[in-house]
């Protein structure tokens, strides 16, 4: 066996990948100024792979949805904690422009930006009035195999 060489990010490198994130993360999400909306639900889709958040107002119509891949997260790194934050962040600079002041949080999946997003929603001043995990649980499963006979 040979040497094994371990490849360490330059500082550089590591800020140019910081402000590409920052600059997916500054987009801007084309919003009416007159569409104020009081109350609206955030909808957190978190899988092993991607975290989604979408923002619908209270009848359900979708205002703005993120996912890890379009605040600039590529392969592995979309399925992280980080990513989630970071988009939960787009989500909730969104809600302070429409001028959202209750929140009603909606978790589905299994991933590790559930925790995450809920915390940076918070984090970001949104008053959130309700969390609700609507993950699918399977009740009993599907049908069995046929008996074999011989």
């Amino acid at each position: 066996m040979g040497k094994k060489h371990i490849i360490e990010p330059n500082q550089e490198d590591l800020i140019k990948e910081g402000e590409k994130v920052d600059s997916a993360v500054k987009k801007d999400v084309k919003v009416k100024a007159s569409d104020k909306v009081v109350e609206a639900r955030v909808y957190v889709s978190s899988s092993y792979n991607n975290t989604i958040i979408t923002l619908t107002n209270a009848k359900g119509d979708v205002l703005a949805s993120k996912s890890a891949g379009a605040v600039g997260f590529k392969g592995t790194k979309k399925s992280t904690s980080f990513a989630a934050s970071r988009v939960a962040e787009t989500i909730a600079n969104v809600c302070k422009k429409i001028g959202v002041e209750k929140l009603s949080v909606y978790i589905k999946g299994i991933g590790a930006g559930r925790e995450s997003a809920i915390r940076t929603l918070v984090n970001q001043g949104l008053n959130v009035i309700a969390i609700k995990d609507i993950t699918p649980i399977p009740h009993n499963g599907v049908k069995p195999r046929k008996i074999r006979r011989v």
